[in-house]
């Protein structure tokens, strides 16, 4: 085992207790979610292998199920979040490519690419999770509302998170 699977670990861990204990509540003007377990999925390495993105996917999205009581929605917007990565991170590719053992985060790459690659997952993971939670054409208006809010708001505490990993 090496430092970047523990330290990952670690981050994995204060990214599930964060949501739970603390972002669980922190819901702005009634529309805005903030859901930063996703950036446990989003920040890992680039090498990390397809399948383990899945499975750590599919655990923290269900340790949110759990403590939100929602049946798996969490686990499949995130397992789909996990499907999609690698096809997000292609998009993103810099022009001199990515490096086999770096990792998206803020030390690693530039704040725009951060802010970018975190704004386009939280608003698939979003769009997802709110349009899977409605079910309904009439909640149209307001669910683009919560998609909107709860993605800014997201990708705005993901990236400030991300200045106090200094790795």
């Amino acid at each position: 085992m090496n430092r970047n699977f523990f330290s990952s670990a670690l981050w994995v861990l204060v990214y599930l207790l964060l949501q739970v204990f603390f972002f669980r509540s922190m819901i702005l003007f009634d529309h805005a979610f903030c859901f930063v377990y996703i950036a446990s999925t989003l920040s890992l390495p680039f090498d990390t292998p397809q399948t383990r993105v899945l499975f750590l996917a599919f655990v923290t999205g269900f340790f949110v199920d759990f403590f939100y009581n929602t049946l798996g929605l969490h686990a499949a917007c995130t397992v789909f979040l996990a499907f999609i990565r690698p096809a997000i991170l292609r998009l993103l590719t810099p022009a001199r490519g990515y490096e086999e053992r770096n990792e998206p985060t803020l030390a690693v790459m530039n704040l725009w690419w951060v802010i970018r690659y975190t704004f386009i997952a939280a608003l698939i993971h979003h769009t997802l999770l709110f349009g899977l939670e409605s079910l309904s054409l009439a909640l149209l208006i307001p669910t683009l509302l919560k998609i909107i809010t709860s993605t800014v708001y997201s990708t705005f505490v993901m990236v400030t998170l991300q200045f106090f990993r200094g790795e």
